[in-house]
């Protein structure tokens, strides 16, 4: 686990947190945007699935070129398995990208207060500097059991410093005031709440140490030691791998193409816009070009990129369908 840390000293590292389909990938890219061109910032995902599409959304649009660095750790909680995936990752993207700024985006199934404590090892006191957690909200969720008993969405708002109430446009009147004073019941007593839309977070809401603490213990039951990474795994010659994941109450399955594989747009976005599911992601290599999907709360989006080294899709919700599979396949061009 250890790296040759040389003169990494400090870094400030935020930690952007959210549960499903909120937009913190979104959020990301924003903040991307924002970062000086001297600067080099490292980007450290976790997702829920197996596969691993952020990691290829946001290369997609950035590169180590521009001074970015991406590294994922898919297929659950990265903080599970004694921490050993995390510190992993974690050490090989800072050895690599020397960073002057970290983003970490634990997967929205994640316990966020766990991956606070890994942070905190005093294997890292001295390399990160923890600055202020974020945690996006969409405030219509409020109304929804799913959400307001899950665990680690309460866990999310109880280690914000700043809860982002994010997709502002899609409010309806009462849903700003029910998330400030969701934050007072569940939030620490000084937890900021800011409203934005479209994932557009200031960077000053990044600024200035955690206020969080990092000493509590929760119980944190999965499956210890480590497995093969199939975000990583060579494609077989059928030209297809899937995975299938589960855990926090929801399942997720995904498939990764090899990149002869090519889909048709049409067929695509039907196949899409069809799925009943809580959150779908995806990149795909099209007869049209590279693009990025991603369908959360009914909404799909569309992104080009520019550039796709393979097709990935993941699919996340309460149940999953047989038919998802054919169905699929039916979109690859002959």
């Amino acid at each position: 686990m250890s790296f040759e840390s040389g003169n990494i000293q400090a870094v400030p590292t935020n930690i952007i947190t959210g549960f499903l389909g909120v937009g913190k990938t979104s959020a990301i890219l924003h903040l991307l945007k924002c970062k000086p061109n001297d600067e080099r910032w490292a980007v450290l995902i976790n997702e829920f699935g197996e596969i691993g599409v952020d990691g290829s959304v946001v290369a997609g649009q950035h590169s180590t070129d521009e001074g970015i660095f991406i590294r994922e750790v898919p297929g659950g909680c990265m903080c599970c398995a004694a921490g050993l995936p995390m510190q992993t990752a974690l050490n090989q993207l800072l050895a690599k990208a020397k960073p002057d700024h970290l983003l970490i985006e634990p997967t929205g199934l994640g316990h966020p207060k766990e991956v606070l404590q890994a942070l905190s090892m005093e294997y890292y006191q001295e390399v990160l500097c923890l600055q202020k957690n974020i945690t996006l909200v969409d405030a219509r969720n409020l109304s929804d059991s799913r959400y307001t008993q899950h665990e680690t969405f309460n866990q999310q708002i109880a280690i914000a410093d700043t809860v982002v109430g994010n997709k502002l446009d899609l409010y309806q009147d009462t849903d700003k005031a029910n998330l400030i004073a969701y934050v007072k019941q569940r939030g620490q007593t000084n937890t900021r709440v800011i409203f934005i839309q479209h994932g557009e977070i200031p960077f000053s809401a990044l600024q200035g140490s955690t206020s969080s603490s990092y000493q509590a213990s929760l119980p944190h039951h999965h499956a210890s030691g480590s497995k093969p990474l199939v975000s990583e795994a060579d494609i077989p010659a059928c030209g297809f791998l899937k995975a299938i994941n589960e855990g926090e109450g929801y399942k997720s399955i995904g498939w990764r193409f090899s990149p002869h594989k090519v889909f048709q747009c049409e067929k695509l976005l039907v196949f899409l816009t069809g799925l009943q599911v809580e959150r779908m992601k995806a990149v795909f290599i099209t007869e049209a070009g590279f693009f990025a999907y991603n369908l959360a709360n009914d909404t799909l989006t569309e992104i080009g990129l520019d550039e796709c080294l393979e097709s990935r899709i993941e699919i996340i919700s309460d149940r999953l369908d047989d038919a998802l599979e054919p169905q699929l396949m039916a979109c690859i061009a002959d």
